[in-house]
């Protein structure tokens, strides 16, 4: 019960992302590309690192969101942003139960290559409807409602868009709060345990599995569809293996399956691509590979899992009762 409460320093990361609004305010434009991955990334943590889904074509749900919102927003059909993001997570959402439906039948390698297919799929679907898609262009300046009809969104300086998307992420951040540590979200990390034994006390896995990637493909089109508002511009990369790639990597940086992954790992992830582009523009993914080795050797689950080692060797100790 003790780790439903909440804890004073899980106000650190609300608290840093206001701060960064007001220290630093010619950057918000990163911030918000920030957010964006932060959300993304919990949304795969939410299949993965508690339901143990593999999936390499998560970004087929952060581009069916992107396109929603950027196709009713080019064409006038709807442009306020909050609607406009529940009706990207209600898209996405559908199409992530309807493929559920088929993929989880499946695990290991099967469903690896399957969600890239899917992905794969709806690129080119994307692609062959240029005309509405804009294609390779793109959908460029969207237009975009007020928030609440008085905020409007500032192509220059951005501070709507990032105000906007921390409140965005906040919403959907409790609502994955409230869900991992329910009896849902316990009976979801039972089954990445152990599945065999999930079955044989009478949980209805697949449902549940089914049950927990529609809700994590929904949180994936809110990314998307948030990407494409402060943006204001969709293209095809938002159906592309990159974005699926680099939001596991976010997930591995950070540690899967602990909530708080998702915040370390955009942070180091995007911090690491800014800082090493300028240090060394022609190689910089060199260096981030190498980080990712030292990860992957040395840090067990993540930055996160590596904190929590190093916490419980050297940190204080309980005296015995």
């Amino acid at each position: 019960m003790r780790r439903h409460r909440l804890r004073w320093w899980e106000a650190l990361p609300w608290i840093a992302g206001l701060a960064f609004y007001f220290a630093f305010p010619d950057y918000l434009g990163f911030g918000c590309d920030l957010l964006v991955t932060i959300l993304f990334a919990l949304s795969l943590d939410l299949a993965l690192g508690y339901a143990g889904i593999i999936t390499l074509g998560h970004g087929a749900f952060f581009g069916v969101g992107a396109y929603t919102v950027g196709m009713l927003a080019s064409y006038n059909i709807w442009t306020e942003p909050i609607t406009g993001l529940l009706l990207a997570a209600a898209v996405a959402g559908v199409i992530g139960f309807l493929s559920g439906l088929v993929l989880l039948r499946t695990t290991g390698l099967t469903l690896l290559m399957l969600t890239l297919c899917t992905m794969t799929l709806l690129y080119e679907a994307a692609n062959m409807a240029a005309a509405y898609t804009g294609g390779f262009d793109g959908l460029p300046s969207l237009p975009i409602s007020p928030v609440f009809g008085v905020f409007e969104f500032n192509p220059l300086y951005a501070d709507t868009q990032y105000l906007f998307a921390l409140g965005v992420i906040l919403v959907c951040f409790i609502f994955v709060r409230i869900l991992v540590y329910s009896p849902f979200g316990q009976s979801l990390t039972g089954i990445r345990e152990n599945v065999l034994r999930m079955h044989a006390i009478g949980s209805p896995v697949r449902r549940r599995l089914i049950v927990c990637y529609t809700i994590s493909a929904a949180l994936a089109g809110v990314a998307g569809g948030l990407s494409a508002q402060t943006t204001a511009f969709v293209n095809l990369a938002v159906l592309g293996l990159d974005r699926s790639a680099t939001v596991l990597i976010v997930l591995i940086l950070g540690g899967y399956g602990r909530l708080y992954g998702a915040f370390i790992g955009a942070v180091v992830y995007l911090a690491l691509e800014h800082f090493l582009a300028q240090i060394y523009p022609a190689a910089w993914q060199l260096g981030l590979g190498i980080v990712l080795v030292l990860i992957a050797l040395f840090a067990r689950n993540g930055i996160l899992g590596l904190g929590e080692t190093l916490w419980q060797r050297f940190g204080p100790r309980r005296a015995a009762p």
